[in-house]
């Protein structure tokens, strides 16, 4: 499937997705920094602590907003207090006026509303797609993502000393443009079923109480925990041990040597990882979709944690960006395939709900990630490899697990998209 044979909102929201992404990957590093010279590291850690749980919060609010009252409307909410986040954020930063505190409660409201957002748009993308197109929907939109990853990291890491004021001015322009864009051209995708929802604090609780209780979708949630728990590991442990362990060597690349440590050899990596991504993101999505769903994610996993496994491990530069390319080929199996299942097991009329509570993944996997750094102070490097493959095989195994459920929900007849907890 390619891009121009998408529904329209589709093609908005993958659009869409890349200025967002974009604007967060550029900023968010820079307003850290920007926190941690104003107050301080340990202030500034604090300070995006909170961030980070509030929008956890807006997650869980968005996605109970997103199933009463539509996903255009909360996207429309979200992306209008995004913009005028980012207006104020020009404005206490220019050259006229200074202000740390309004900076941060103007990111918190930022951050928040992004987060408040997030579920529907989401939600509309499994709403508008079908079963069979999913996956690679899922894999155009992770391409997009890496695009402006990629992107958006070199333009923030050029332009933020001298240009702070005018990174935030054209985010600003661009969240303005977002939201004109999901006014005058965006329909609403929600399924009639989802007016029908209750409305309220307590319906809202109750209805995520429900989600807690669907134990499909707690398997769900913690085999990505488990797969998303060794990826972070390139920025925690592994960081800290090629910082610390990673012996200083020369690379050669043909006539040319240059000297390398482990925060270089960190750099190459995630510089390899990304740009294989964006090169051959699509052109390999094509070539595995030839694949079975199920063998290309349990393929994937399995790839990827043997290549962190070599990460955790090596101690050779040619070895680790080696192990960069079968990450990146492990990445590009398993995580559109990860997402197609995710859509098809969870029920269409609280989509953002669940939606919003899978996401939660992330949020806990940063914490597995801090615990790594601890745990990796004690142990040896052999010992986290071992970790990363538990990881890796319970993720296999609880995958394995969702399959079944998938055929056997399909079998009886019931919908996929639409098949209850």
């Amino acid at each position: 499937m390619s891009f121009r044979e998408l529904h329209r909102n589709l093609k908005l929201r993958i659009g869409v997705g890349f200025f967002q992404r974009f604007f967060d990957i550029m900023l968010v590093p820079l307003m850290v920094i920007h926190f941690s010279r104003l107050y301080g590291p340990a202030t500034a850690g604090l300070m995006t602590l909170v961030v980070a749980v509030a929008t956890v919060g807006c997650n869980l609010v968005g996605g109970h907003l997103s199933d009463v009252y539509g996903r255009r409307r909360v996207l429309m909410a979200g992306e209008i207090g995004v913009f005028l986040s980012y207006v104020g954020l020009a404005l206490v930063n220019s050259p006229l006026l200074h202000s740390g505190p309004a900076t941060y409660a103007l990111y918190l409201s930022a951050a928040c509303m992004a987060g408040l957002a997030l579920p529907a748009n989401e939600a509309m993308i499994v709403d508008v797609s079908t079963p069979e197109s999913r996956t690679a929907v899922y894999t155009i939109n992770y391409w997009v993502i890496n695009v402006a990853f990629m992107l958006g990291s070199l333009v923030g890491g050029f332009f933020y000393e001298g240009y702070f004021f005018q990174l935030l001015t054209a985010a600003a322009i661009a969240t303005g443009g977002i939201f004109l864009v999901t006014f005058l051209a965006l329909s609403e995708t929600a399924p009639p079923e989802a007016a029908r929802n209750p409305r309220g604090v307590r319906p809202a609780l109750r209805g995520y109480l429900t989600v807690a209780r669907d134990r499909v979708f707690l398997r769900l949630v913690l085999a990505a925990l488990l797969v998303w728990s060794v990826e972070v590991q390139i920025s925690s442990y592994l960081a800290v041990r090629l910082g610390s362990d990673f012996p200083e060597q020369q690379l050669a690349l043909g006539f040319w040597q240059v000297t390398v440590d482990g925060v270089n050899v960190l750099g190459i990596l995630r510089a390899v990882n990304t740009l294989l991504v964006v090169i051959c993101g699509l052109w390999v999505g094509k070539l595995l979709g030839r694949l079975d769903e199920r063998l290309r994610l349990v393929a994937g996993v399995v790839i990827f944690t043997a290549g962190y496994m070599a990460w955790a491990l090596g101690d050779n530069a040619w070895l680790m960006i080696t192990a960069a390319v079968v990450v990146t080929l492990g990445e590009l199996m398993n995580q559109p395939v990860n997402q197609t299942l995710v859509a098809a097991l969870v029920p269409a009329d609280a989509r953002t709900k669940y939606m919003a509570a899978y996401g939660l993944h992330v949020r806990l996997g940063y914490m597995v990630g801090s615990l790594s750094v601890i745990l990796g102070s004690v142990v040896d490097s052999w010992v986290m490899a071992l970790l990363y493959a538990a990881f890796g095989a319970a993720a296999i195994l609880l995958y394995l697990q969702l399959f079944r459920i998938q055929d056997a929900r399909a079998a009886a007849g019931q919908p996929k998209a639409e098949a209850g907890a």
